[in-house]
């Protein structure tokens, strides 16, 4: 008597995207999704900190062409433009950055997505993690990308949320507990300790400023200047501001890399993509191109050990 053999077809691999924060590294994250797709990979969920958040609902949402476009199209004054200066829980209340996508981008349900979708945030208060995977994408997304000291934090159910790269800057672990079989990691800040602190070459300083010789840096202390002259605040005797934007940025550049370490060795992805960004200051969003092309390099030189990941899962 031959037995029946009952074949039984296994699911198929979901791939899950988990985009990390690093504020204007972040459009690297276009650049891998761009190669990704180039390669024939489709992530079936997607999750992001900080900006990892915006770039990750964007494309859920159908967003991505849009995006890229208006991001290549970025300038230093239309940077400086999105500014609103603020004492009050951070410099900038990201009021007018939120407002333009809310105005220029389809603002969905998260529930409404093509596919499933979550960014984190943190809560303030308690410390904890938090997942965001219901209500408007547009809060859920100013929620995640509130930086402390640099945005204002954002008020949920009682709750007062900033950026989620405090607790998880990459979120692997929110994209295995939506279902996720193969995670695909992209961590901006894997090269940037010391980044800022290193010596720079003196340049000659300019007899008037433009558009083309003014750096961010350099707006962004007339603007804080300007606010703090209102409140009668002096600092023209002490260190330039230059040097405190460093040591902002280092802070942060060292908080972010050594969390990220811990939460991924004790949670790793399948496939770790590292975007060579140091080079790239934490405001320069006017550099999308840099961070784009840095992306797209980054997936392309793991594209044979993500395809090897894939097949082995397939054939399990």
């Amino acid at each position: 008597m031959n037995a029946t053999r009952l074949h039984i077809t296994p699911p198929p691999t979901r791939i899950g995207l988990a985009l990390g924060g690093g504020s204007a590294r972040g459009w690297a994250h276009i650049g891998v999704i761009r190669a990704l797709q180039n390669a024939g990979i489709e992530p079936d969920i997607v999750c992001g900190t900080s900006i990892g958040a915006l770039v990750g609902a964007a494309y859920v949402g159908g967003e991505l062409d849009r995006l890229e476009t208006w991001v290549r199209s970025l300038r230093l004054q239309t940077v400086v433009s999105f500014l609103d200066f603020s004492l009050n829980g951070g410099l900038i209340k990201g009021d007018k950055l939120i407002e333009f996508f809310r105005n220029h981008f389809v603002d969905h349900d998260i529930r409404e997505l093509a596919r499933p979708f979550g960014a984190v945030a943190t809560d303030l208060r308690r410390g904890r993690e938090v997942w965001l995977r219901e209500g408007g994408v547009s809060d859920a997304v100013r929620a995640s990308i509130a930086l402390p000291g640099l945005f204002t934090p954002v008020q949920r159910d009682g709750s007062w949320l900033v950026d989620g790269g405090l607790v998880n800057p990459v979120p692997v672990s929110l994209c295995r507990a939506m279902g996720a079989d193969v995670v695909i990691a992209v961590d901006l800040n894997a090269d940037l300790l010391g980044r800022h602190l290193k010596p720079k070459p003196a340049k000659a300083k300019p007899t008037c400023a433009s558009p083309e010789t003014e750096t961010l840096a350099d707006t962004v202390m007339a603007r804080i200047q300007t606010g703090m002259s209102q409140l009668g605040i002096n600092h023209d005797d002490g260190p330039k501001f230059p040097a405190m934007l460093d040591v902002l940025a280092s802070s942060i550049n060292i908080m972010q890399v050594l969390i990220t370490r811990s939460r991924l060795a004790g949670e790793p992805p399948d496939v770790m993509v590292t975007p060579q960004l140091a080079d790239l200051g934490l405001m320069e969003f006017h550099r999308a191109s840099v961070a784009i092309d840095a992306g797209r390099r980054a997936v392309e030189a793991v594209i044979p050990l993500l395809q090897a990941r894939l097949n082995g899962s397939n054939d399990s």
